[in-house]
């Protein structure tokens, strides 16, 4: 019998704030699959639950995932990585796959999912949600998203001066994800449209290591890449 393979949102870096549901399918599954860094470094997703996993009592898969647009490459350790898990799933072991934030919203587990999807159709899967990084920013920053008929838009932040400015020009709140490697062009922007005041940017949010900074102070600063911003007119 084929095990399950979940994937599951572990929140945005509070342990705390980990659902009810993504608790008991962590205590619950054999196996916790985890993105793994190649110098061996705990990745975001794992120091989240680790304060919820006794060493030794669970068998630990760290998949690492190649940071490359080389189609061979990508190809070649995706398959890699699929068949990892296949290994654990054929012999009827279910698998979580932590995610931080949502497992369905910009998150690794997606193409994990798909691929699983096409190579082992036998496969169960399952997600559960959790709660993104733009959710805790906006509790942690105290701002309201949005109200009425306001329209909000998640942007992954580029070098595009224009498609950036319309992002903001025509949605009432813009968060950019991925902000870290355009901050000063957002600055601009911000600063032409007069906006300054409405940014607020923040680093691995709701973390013991979550950074709120000063939007003055941010020209030229080098940015962790967990790192989103704000724009609420």
């Amino acid at each position: 019998m084929v095990g399950t393979l979940y994937g599951l949102g572990v929140g945005p870096g509070d342990p705390e704030l980990l659902t009810v549901k993504a608790f008991r399918t962590l205590k619950e599954s054999p196996v916790i699959a985890y993105p793994k860094k190649r110098k061996g470094s705990k990745s975001y997703a794992h120091r989240i639950i680790d304060v919820y996993i006794t060493p030794g009592e669970k068998e630990m898969l760290g998949l690492v995932f190649p940071m490359t647009k080389d189609p061979e490459i990508l190809e070649r350790e995706w398959s890699h990585t699929v068949d990892l898990v296949w290994d654990k799933l054929k012999t009827g072991k279910d698998v979580a796959f932590v995610t931080e934030g949502d497992p369905l919203l910009y998150s690794t587990f997606i193409h994990m999912m798909n691929l699983v999807k096409e190579r082992y159709p036998e496969v169960n899967i399952q997600t559960v949600p959790g709660i993104s990084s733009i959710n805790g920013a906006a509790s942690r920053l105290g701002i309201a998203l949005a109200e009425g008929d306001d329209h909000v838009a998640i942007i992954p932040a580029r070098d595009d001066y224009e498609a950036m400015k319309k992002a903001i020009v025509e949605n009432d709140c813009v968060i950019f994800i991925k902000v870290a490697k355009v901050i000063d062009l957002m600055l601009k922007i911000l600063r032409e449209l007069d906006l300054l005041e409405k940014a607020s940017v923040v680093t691995k949010v709701t973390s013991d290591e979550e950074i709120i900074w000063d939007i003055r102070e941010l020209d030229r600063a080098e940015l962790e890449y967990l790192t989103l911003m704000v724009v609420r007119k």
